[in-house]
């Protein structure tokens, strides 16, 4: 009787493991060009379209700078202050799932076009991405599995109980 419970549960769980599980973490990818382009999306791949983006200058880091949203493909283009060099950071939060990114600005005040001399930095303050390792994947798998066991077992009991 133990087993009617017990197969479809393990049956249940090898079911789950077909798909990866995924917490929704987040990338913020970007480039530099006359202006700074961040490209937001799951660790799926799929865009954080129309999400609310916060971009934070480097001499008021506490006060919103410029707020925006993501387009469709989860870009988001800005120009920043050229007398402000520094880290921009720029967050965007979309759902309870986001990331902040602080991007180096460094402009050389020598040259005559501020454009010419940017430096390029993926420096990330907080990430929610998550790469599991393939012991921590089989950890979570034998609690998972062990969970159902044991739920099982426990309404086994009961059943067991009342028979006698």
């Amino acid at each position: 009787m133990k087993w009617q419970f017990i197969i479809p549960l393990i049956f249940l769980s090898l079911l789950s493991l077909q798909g990866k599980a995924n917490p929704h973490g987040v990338k913020i990818q970007h480039q530099i060009i006359q202006a700074i382009k961040i490209n937001a999306i799951y660790d799926t791949g799929t865009p954080l379209a129309n999400a609310p983006v916060t971009v934070y200058a480097p001499n008021a880091p506490n006060k919103p700078w410029l707020k925006g949203i993501t387009d469709d493909e989860g870009n988001f283009i800005f120009t920043p202050d050229y007398s402000q060099s520094g880290y921009w950071e720029i967050k965007v939060r979309q759902a309870g799932h986001g990331k902040l990114v602080s991007i180096s600005f460094q402009v050389d005040k020598s040259e005559n076009d501020p454009r010419k001399n940017i430096r390029n930095s993926d420096y990330s303050l907080a990430s929610t991405f998550r790469d599991y390792s393939l012991l921590q994947r089989g950890l979570i798998i034998g609690c998972v599995m062990w969970g159902f066991v044991g739920t099982a077992l426990f309404f086994w009991r009961f059943q067991t109980q009342e028979e006698q």
